[in-house]
């Protein structure tokens, strides 16, 4: 008997999970939580979290990072066929990693009212460029900005 196929939202839930599980390697770190992983079908290809202070790069975001490390799993910078899921909205650098990349689908959870590309304070996605992946917000929302907010309210109060 054939095992039934997860529903689109338990299969966003499952993985936001996962990125959720990169998001707190992050904060243990004292890297801002954010988190990301790439599946391709039911296969999680790559995951990865913020090491911007750990390794002094502006470019080391948890999806770029993640993107740079399916690339390389999968001998291709297309990663058409795959998803990434990240427990923050993408900024505009990652948006365009994300665009140049040809990922079919993104999934987020907290919005970024400060940096936020996929609706918040621009959307790269809904742009002319030679790629449009498909975009869904909100997944574990509510989990992923308390780790934020939580992660944030430690640096300045220092509990």
């Amino acid at each position: 008997m054939q095992e039934p196929v997860p529903s689109y939202l338990e299969r966003d839930v499952y993985w936001m999970q996962k990125a959720l599980q990169q998001a707190r390697k992050a904060a243990a770190l004292g890297e801002i939580p954010v988190g990301a992983v790439i599946v391709r079908g039911n296969e999680l290809i790559a995951c990865a979290h913020n090491r911007r202070e750990l390794d002094q790069d502006a470019l080391a975001h948890a999806e770029v990072l993640c993107i740079r490390e399916a690339c390389r799993k999968l001998g291709s910078w297309r990663l058409g066929g795959c998803e990434l899921y990240v427990t923050l909205e993408p900024c505009p650098m990652c948006s365009g990693a994300i665009i140049n990349s040809r990922l079919d689908r993104v999934v987020y959870g907290a919005k970024d009212d400060k940096a936020g590309c996929a609706g918040s304070v621009a959307d790269l996605f809904v742009m002319p460029f030679n790629h449009t992946p498909i975009v869904r917000s909100g997944i574990l929302e509510s989990e992923c900005a308390e780790l934020l907010t939580s992660f944030f309210q430690r640096l300045r109060f220092g509990n």
